[in-house]
């Protein structure tokens, strides 16, 4: 008997807590979900009339965008909420990657993938990252793979989104750095108000996808 599409999720965020404790295995998605989360802050950045100095990703699965100008309010709070949508994006893509639109997007985080590479990579770690991550999402395109890989993308979709709705949490470890901090000063909130909005984006975000596999059978 085949799995409903609710089903289908619940294996997938299982999946992605095992995933998680295996050393080595976890690290493409812990990539995955730093390299949404600082592309997200470099985005806003360049939307909102700044630019990307350099992007750093790490093996240990950290790592800081490095932006001037843009309206800092908004690049600062971009990249816990960003990693969020890009997970609900990432999943619904390859729920239905067999559509031209859908392969259309996987292409686009792939391109995002190769600009950061040429523009913005400075040090060996970010360079093999993002090699690692352009050909992660490069073989969805290859129609001979799709059954298997179409899997391996929600899978995908599903850490990133789990890790955005944990990684807030680290920010309470009484250092006063990352996002949280740089918010606190600009508007004069608490950093912990920061780590609850973001926990609600991404369990907001987390309950959109199981509504929507609701509708599914």
């Amino acid at each position: 008997m085949s799995l409903t599409a609710q089903q289908r999720l619940l294996v997938f965020i299982a999946a992605a807590f095992i995933i998680d404790y295996f050393p080595i295995i976890n690290l493409p998605f812990l990539w995955s979900e730093t390299f949404f989360h600082e592309i997200s802050h470099g985005l806003m950045a360049l939307l909102t009339g700044g630019m990307i100095d350099n992007i750093k990703l790490n093996f240990n699965g950290s790592g800081v965008c490095t932006s001037s100008g843009g309206i800092r309010f908004l690049v600062s709070f971009s990249g816990y909420a960003g990693s969020a949508l890009w997970g609900v994006l990432i999943y619904r893509l390859g729920n239905s990657l067999s559509n031209t639109r859908a392969k259309f997007l996987v292409g686009a985080i792939a391109a995002m993938l190769g600009i950061t590479l040429v523009l913005w990579a400075r040090n060996l770690s970010t360079i093999v990252i993002l090699m690692v991550l352009l050909l992660m999402y490069i073989i969805p395109l290859y129609k001979s793979l799709w059954i298997s890989v179409k899997f391996f993308i929600q899978l995908v979709g599903v850490f990133v989104l789990l890790d955005a709705i944990r990684s807030p949490l680290y920010l309470l470890d009484g250092r006063n750095i990352g996002d949280g901090a740089n918010l606190a000063g600009l508007t004069g909130l608490p950093e912990l108000f920061w780590v609850v909005v973001w926990l609600a984006i991404a369990v907001g975000c987390l309950y959109f996808l199981w509504k929507q596999s609701a509708r599914k059978h």
